[in-house]
């Protein structure tokens, strides 16, 4: 779902530890620590795959621009390396502290262990790490209930679906996309239970690319869509291109992710089959986070965006949702059953 070709991010990726020391124009005093230094607003630093998904990492870069507009502040967004470890991650965070931005965002639980490392260091800069929880005094945790916005996607397969068969494809067999699965499978499930959910993971590991690779993805829809599966929803990051692009080459239906990826423009050609998304504001995550530093009043421990507050959801933007007999109503319903309490979605 990335804009930009695999040799481009590997460039960017290259370049990016440099391009920190002077990330859009900003400067700073080099002595450690906080010290005193220039306000210069919101960084992010990008998960697997850098800016341009049309879903995760853009919808953090969403957040920033919209900090940056009405801030009026410098900003800067960082690319990762291809194979890079914990210690490169501790040194782009600990760059952009040291130059002055605040707050310092990671985008993805792969920033973990290197926020955790770094935060101690600069205890006046506020950070920020998206998917997953670190402690920290000076650490905000902002964490999206997936599964409920899974859920959701899991009623739309099951009212959608004409062969009774519907697919999962996660990008990495890990806790986080547990969370997307198991939500899916019971809203299908709760919705008719005589659907068939075929489930697979790209890969064990990021690593081996199952977060960034459209050919595995495109792959594994292929397999499902085979074996009559005739909605596929995917939590694959850059993967789930190929996914989408598979399911569109056998008009079947696909279920985005995070953004509303029937709205994507690099998605154009295939919005037609993107029948919706399960949405995941990181965008207004980020901007939450920022505000709150601009505001003086910086957020700390775990934010987490959920369904009430609008954290997550479902996309209806394709004309074609509402024409699924019967999805709209079952859609309300299922949302109200769980802002209520009344239904209470797994996460594994």
């Amino acid at each position: 779902m990335r804009r930009i070709s695999r040799l481009t991010r590997v460039a960017v990726g290259v370049a990016s530890l440099a391009l920190a020391a002077t990330a859009c124009g900003g400067t700073s005093s080099e002595s450690g620590g906080d010290g005193e230094k220039e306000n210069l607003g919101l960084a992010i630093a990008y998960d697997i795959g850098g800016k341009g998904d049309q879903s995760f990492n853009d919808a953090a870069y969403a957040g920033l621009t919209k900090a940056k507009d009405e801030f009026g502040y410098k900003t800067a967004d960082i690319e990762p390396t291809e194979g890079e470890t914990d210690a490169d991650k501790e040194q782009r965070l600990a760059s952009l502290a040291k130059q002055g931005y605040n707050p310092v965002i990671g985008v993805g639980f792969a920033y973990g262990p290197a926020m955790e490392a770094v935060a101690k260091d600069y205890p006046d800069t506020t950070f920020g790490i998206v998917d997953s929880v670190v402690e920290g005094d000076n650490v905000a945790s902002l964490v999206f209930a997936e599964e409920q916005a899974s859920y959701l996607a899991g009623v739309a397969a099951a009212k959608a679906t004409k062969t009774n068969t519907v697919g999962f494809i996660g990008g990495v067999d890990i806790p986080l996309i547990h969370k997307f699965e198991a939500g899916f499978e019971q809203g299908v499930k709760a919705t008719n239970p005589k659907v068939k959910v075929l489930s697979q993971y790209l890969t064990q590991t990021a690593e081996e690319g199952g977060f960034s690779s459209p050919d595995k993805g495109k792959a594994a829809a292929e397999g499902q869509i085979e074996k009559k599966a005739d909605v596929v929803y995917q939590a694959a990051g850059l993967s789930g291109q190929g996914v989408i692009e598979a399911a569109a080459k056998a008009k079947v239906w696909a279920i985005g992710v995070d953004s509303d990826q029937y709205q994507q423009e690099a998605l154009a050609s295939y919005k037609k089959f993107i029948l919706t998304s399960a949405l995941k504001d990181v965008g207004g995550a980020v901007y939450t986070l920022a505000k709150s530093v601009e505001d003086g009043k910086p957020l700390t421990g775990t934010q987490t965006f959920d369904l009430k507050v609008n954290g997550v959801g479902l996309a209806e933007s394709n004309p074609e949702f509402a024409k699924v007999e019967g999805l709209t109503d079952a859609v309300a319903k299922a949302k109200e059953g769980i802002t209520s309490g009344q239904i209470k979605v797994k996460t594994e």
